[in-house]
């Protein structure tokens, strides 16, 4: 039967995946390259927009670096999903080589076509170059002092319902199954990687979430892995949470202050992480970051907005998920100064001072003319 055919094909692809993960080596030492490739994804819809001004802002903050041959800038412009419907491709060959040619990327937002849209059935272009860069941990921090609120969401990034979203299978017409996948390598990867990062930051707590009471063998295994690596962390305080209680208890006054470093499952962790970013103004305002071993990206959190484009508002689209995105790149490759720099501007512009407002209207104020207040922000400093 198609379908049984179709189950032992993912079995052999997962069981693989699984053997390579077990022997990839260790992460990217940025500041042993000569010289530091960060390339720059449009993307698509108000992508190319935003991300513009992006450029802009790192240019400016990384120019001494980039006339000393330490950091090179390269754009990549064939991400578009005109490009993409027309290849049937989620990441066009040409353009992949150019992505892979580089070892940090910003990246603006793509579309990813729905059930009868006209481009076609295209994979999304994130979830591609995950795969494709085994971009294991998407990170997304949360900050708002004023609140007691200062969350770090690692969101496993290559597995979950959505490693497999392309591949489930109609049975019938009556019947329709998707698959999901949890390996032990793979959650490992990402629990250690938060406590590190919880250990390297000072933080007292990590927090697993899962729904592993109802979703027992996935989900079971998930919590189970990620418990174990805590032992390896004595100082950190661990507790674990169902997804539908922890979405109410993010929003409650009394417990949120007490969460710090989270680990979710890639589902969970993208409709957690959109909530959570809804606290600091929304998802237009929230970068993240997509670590592997070898490459790292980092984006806008929304989505493409092509009817802005449509409308002919793109310029007055909002930059700060991109720029914030941005900082974190700086901090990333180890310019921790510049990325301070960064942050402090926005929240200036966004949050204490906010001379300018961004609509995405013309009551507003354009792209382009935030990204020179947040430079003329970082100039003052």
């Amino acid at each position: 039967m198609e379908y049984m055919e179709q189950f032992e094909k993912i079995i052999k692809e997962q069981t693989a995946r699984v053997e390579a993960m077990k022997n990839d080596g260790g992460f990217i030492d940025y500041q042993a390259l000569d010289t530091i490739k960060i390339g720059i994804i449009g993307g698509d819809g108000i992508g190319p927009a935003i991300t513009k001004h992006a450029y802009k802002v790192l240019a400016s903050l990384l120019e001494d670096e980039v006339k000393k041959g330490k950091v090179e800038f390269r754009i990549i412009d064939g991400l578009t999903i005109e490009n993409r419907s027309a290849v049937q491709k989620a990441i066009p060959d040409d353009v992949l080589e150019e992505i892979k040619d580089c070892h940090v990327l910003l990246k603006g937002p793509t579309t990813t076509p729905r059930a009868g849209d006209k481009w076609g059935n295209v994979e999304s272009a994130n979830v591609a170059m995950r795969k494709a860069l085994d971009l294991f941990a998407n990170v997304r921090p949360v900050s708002i002092p004023e609140k007691g609120i200062d969350w770090t969401f690692f969101r496993e990034n290559t597995e979950c319902l959505y490693a497999l979203g392309s591949q489930g299978v109609n049975i019938n017409d009556d019947l329709a199954i998707d698959f999901r996948v949890i390996t032990t390598p793979g959650t490992e990867r990402i629990a250690r990687l938060a406590f590190e990062y919880a250990r390297a930051n000072g933080k007292k707590r990590v927090t697993i979430v899962t729904k592993a009471n109802i979703v027992k063998k996935t989900d079971g295994k998930f919590l189970n892995i990620c418990k174990e690596v805590a032992k390896d962390y004595p100082e950190i305080e661990v507790d674990d949470w169902y997804i539908d209680i922890m979405t109410a208890k993010l929003v409650d006054e009394k417990r949120r202050n007490q969460f710090q470093v989270l680990i979710l499952p890639n589902l969970y962790g993208d409709i957690l992480t959109d909530e959570a970013a809804e606290f600091q103004g929304g998802v237009g305002t929230a970068g993240s970051s997509n670590i592997g071993k070898k490459y790292a990206m980092f984006e806008a959190v929304h989505g493409s907005a092509p009817r802005m484009v449509e409308e002919g508002r793109d310029k007055y689209a909002d930059p700060c998920s991109v720029i914030r995105a941005g900082a974190m790149l700086l901090s990333h490759i180890g310019y921790q100064e510049q990325a301070d720099k960064l942050y402090k501007a926005l929240e200036e512009c966004t949050v204490t001072e906010k001379k300018l407002v961004i609509t995405g209207r013309e009551d507003g104020a354009t792209g382009d003319e935030f990204a020179d207040y947040i430079l003329s922000k970082i100039t003052e400093a």
